[in-house]
């Protein structure tokens, strides 16, 4: 019995395997065709590889200071919303106060309006201010996270309350509660924020895109949208800079990818 069990066992694992390895090609297929697209020469694709290429693409514009520009902008805005959500959350998790729930609902209903209309406001704000083609003008708006809040309020809400009336009988007040009570088990919940936010802020293209009016502002998806009209829709230079792009993202996920998945886990 025990052999024919540790058989079927094997043979569940390389069906497992079988059944994985087409997916994963298929998954890393995209990625290996940008890299192949990126070493080509710019007048015919089919013909073999040019390292050389993938130099002179980067060099067309200044994809070092897109990139610069994307990931002070990035990490500017999860540091925000981090800050920004976690003591949003720790307040409608555990203070009580006249209109919580009421309020933490008109929250949750401004997910409901999509983002598209909120840019004429925005950029009507920041221009008021005089911060279009600023750092200060995209960052701004973009350090609240509601989804981020209702994220770290649900996990908030599983840690026990003995944490906090211990706490309280030592003489802590509410701000020592939510840094050295609060924050330390949440470690990886805020994590996982920072990871979502860090990915969608390097992604963002249409704020960006208003908000900005100078090369030098512009991060790397706007840069490489105009890769398309500077250099009459160059596949491979675009390619060669949506690779650039996607480098960080991919290291931050392998860097971060446990503490990503137990915040995951935890939350859920």
């Amino acid at each position: 019995m025990g052999n024919r069990a540790g058989r079927r066992g094997t043979l569940g694992r390389w069906v497992s395997y079988a059944l994985a390895l087409p997916l994963a090609l298929l998954m890393i297929a995209p990625f290996l065709y940008m890299a192949a697209v990126a070493l080509m020469s710019e007048r015919d694709s089919l013909r073999p590889p040019v390292p050389e290429h993938f130099a002179a693409a980067l060099a067309a514009l200044p994809v070092g200071r897109f990139l610069l520009n994307s990931a002070i902008f990035s990490l500017a805005v999860v540091a925000g919303q981090v800050l920004t959500s976690a003591t949003a959350a720790y307040a409608f998790a555990r203070l009580r106060f006249p209109g919580r729930d009421r309020l933490f609902l008109a929250y949750l209903c401004t997910l409901m309006a999509p983002g598209v209309l909120l840019v004429i406001p925005r950029f009507l704000l920041i221009d008021v201010l005089g911060w279009v083609d600023t750092y200060q003008g995209v960052i701004s708006t973009e350090l609240v996270s509601v989804t981020g809040i209702f994220l770290l309020r649900q996990f908030f809400r599983t840690i026990p309350r003995d944490l906090e009336d211990a706490a309280r009988l030592e003489g802590a007040g509410e701000w020592t509660i939510f840094w050295r009570v609060i924050v330390p088990p949440s470690r990886p919940a805020l994590a996982t924020l920072a990871v979502l936010a860090f990915a969608d802020q390097w992604r963002s293209f249409l704020w960006p895109l208003v908000a900005t009016r100078s090369s030098a502002m512009r991060p790397i998806e706007v840069g490489i949208a105009n890769l398309g009209g500077t250099y009459a829709v160059s596949w491979s230079y675009q390619v060669a800079s949506a690779r650039a792009a996607v480098i960080p993202l991919m290291v931050l996920y392998f860097v971060a990818q446990k503490y990503f998945i137990r915040g995951v886990e935890e939350t859920i």
